[in-house]
């Protein structure tokens, strides 16, 4: 089966090769510093950290205290570890005594669940399953699965299915649930917060998602490049990211059949697996945000994604299926 975290290794990570450190006149001593950098894998995307810090070696024990905190939070959210927090509880159908970040986690999804209209839901897990199984088939129907088998587990995806309790989480019968649109996030800003705890004043983290932190940031301290989804190696458009995090969706990342035609980006309500857009990207406040709301946004029409925008203060670049891209800030 696709790994449908690839989704991340694709939209970002080519964004990611072309993050650029710019400084103004201001702070060009501490640019001088040079990063002390890590490159390796966050839930089977590409992951970076570039730790801008006087000390090398106070540098390298943060990041091996990063690099601790991420694997203790992949032991929670992935679904190829059979051992993983979130694998027990969709093997089981429920989690006695569940762990905080787990149980952190599923309340900020449901959170944007209400605030997307379940357009972000992390119970889609059922429908990836009936694709991915559908186009491993050598015969494969090029038109997608059955329509009655997308019905029936369409039956079973409700992110109101899921009930939260410190001393339980309970599913529905035959549900389960995903975290990769919302859980790099979610990581990004953990070890953000590892990192700014321990005395860095300044990093580029990138946990599948990227997030600056620099207090002493220009609004322009760092660019980023949002990847065209056409030629996911070229550049369509850089972006200043200053002291914010950016998360990419992009259904070309992951198709599920050879012909590129569905995709790992599931509406909720439909069962559909073909996106209204090539890629959205949304810049938040955090990482988990950002996340969440990409993911949802791939399924939402532009005035919809704009009331979001605006009341909650975002930037969202929206590449349609033309290759036009259309931007959207909290300012408009």
């Amino acid at each position: 089966m696709i790994n449908p975290a690839r989704r991340r290794f694709i939209g970002i990570v080519a964004a990611s090769s072309a993050l650029a450190l710019t400084s103004s006149p201001l702070r060009r001593a501490h640019a001088a510093i040079a990063p002390t950098c890590w490159q390796g894998a966050a839930l089977g995307a590409d992951a970076e950290l570039r730790l801008y810090h006087p000390d090398r070696q106070a540098a390298e024990r943060l990041i091996a205290q990063a690099l601790q905190e991420l694997r203790r939070l992949e032991g929670i959210f992935s679904l190829y570890r059979d051992d993983s927090a979130l694998a027990i509880l969709n093997r089981q159908g429920y989690l006695e005594n569940p762990p905080s970040d787990l149980l952190r986690l599923l309340g900020e999804s449901q959170h944007y669940a209400v605030l997307t209209g379940g357009l972000f839901d992390p119970s889609v897990q059922p429908l990836w399953r009936v694709y991915a199984e559908h186009f491993a088939q050598a015969q494969a129907d090029p038109a997608g699965p059955p329509a009655a088998a997308v019905a029936s587990a369409l039956a079973h995806v409700s992110y109101q299915g899921v009930e939260l309790d410190t001393q339980r989480i309970q599913l529905r019968p035959g549900m389960a649930l995903t975290l990769n649109g919302i859980a790099q996030g979610y990581i990004t800003d953990k070890v953000t917060d590892l990192l700014r705890n321990g005395g860095l004043e300044r990093a580029l983290v990138d946990m599948g998602e990227i997030r600056g932190w620099d207090p002493s940031a220009s609004p322009a301290g760092w660019r980023v490049g949002l990847a065209d989804p056409q030629a996911p190696e070229q550049i369509l458009a850089q972006v200043p990211i200053g002291n914010q995090a950016l998360a990419t969706s992009g259904g070309y990342g992951t198709p599920l059949d050879a012909a590129g035609r569905f995709s790992h980006l599931f509406d909720p309500r439909s069962g559909h697996a073909r996106p209204r857009y090539r890629s959205v990207s949304v810049m938040a406040t955090t990482a988990t945000a950002a996340d969440a709301l990409s993911t949802a946004f791939s399924h939402m029409p532009l005035e919809d994604t704009q009331k979001i925008v605006r009341s909650l203060g975002l930037s969202a670049w929206m590449v349609l299926p033309d290759g036009k891209l259309i931007t959207q800030t909290g300012r408009s």
